[in-house]
């Protein structure tokens, strides 16, 4: 494949998924080149107990907590050794689900969608801090972590196309069947 401007590199990549044996909930970690991305499931009821806490509405709460929240962390691990930066872009990763491809929830568009009814102006500041960058730029060793959000119920399982910026260049990669944790509260 020829690399112009525009053109999106498709790479081979690692995905290692485990679950936690304390708690059973089950992580993807997906590594190409520099990048690593870890995608951990948290439950619905996590979810209701971090926005519980802050003013938002019964409705905002719920909405948050049965949209398949996932904890995120993404680092620079620095392994080819050539110091360039690794950059992401939210906007551009792209989920298929029950045959339909959308984007994946943004923080901002969330914070603007919400009344003062709906979330204190501190509760909003919770979610622009707690929820994953839009987009963010990391040397070798940098990493983040934050939350993201999919938009689709508890339980549901999709497949997730992400792409990046390394050293210069953009990427794209597939994190095939991520699984939405349950909503237990739900199942009882």
């Amino acid at each position: 494949l020829v690399c112009g401007i525009g053109m999106i590199l498709p790479v081979q990549a690692e995905v290692l998924r485990s679950v936690n044996e304390d708690n059973g909930l089950e992580t993807w970690h997906f590594i190409a080149g520099d990048i690593e991305i870890e995608l951990v499931q948290r439950l619905p009821d996590q979810t209701r107990a971090l926005f519980m806490q802050h003013e938002f509405s019964r409705e905002v709460i719920e909405d948050l907590a049965t949209s398949c929240m996932f904890q995120t962390i993404i680092r620079n691990s620095g392994r080819s050794g050539t110091g360039q930066p690794v950059s992401i872009d939210l906007t551009g990763w792209r989920m298929q689900h029950a045959g339909k491809v959308s984007g994946i929830l943004l923080k901002e568009p969330l914070i603007e969608s919400w009344s003062d009814a709906d979330a204190s102006p501190a509760a909003k500041l919770v979610v622009r801090w707690g929820m994953f960058p839009t987009r963010q730029e990391y040397m070798p060793g940098d990493y983040n972590w934050g939350l993201t959000a999919y938009g689709v119920p508890p339980g549901s399982r999709f497949d997730l196309d992400v792409d990046w910026t390394e050293a210069g260049k953009k990427h794209t990669g597939k994190i095939r069947a991520i699984v939405c944790a349950p909503d237990v509260d739900r199942l009882k």
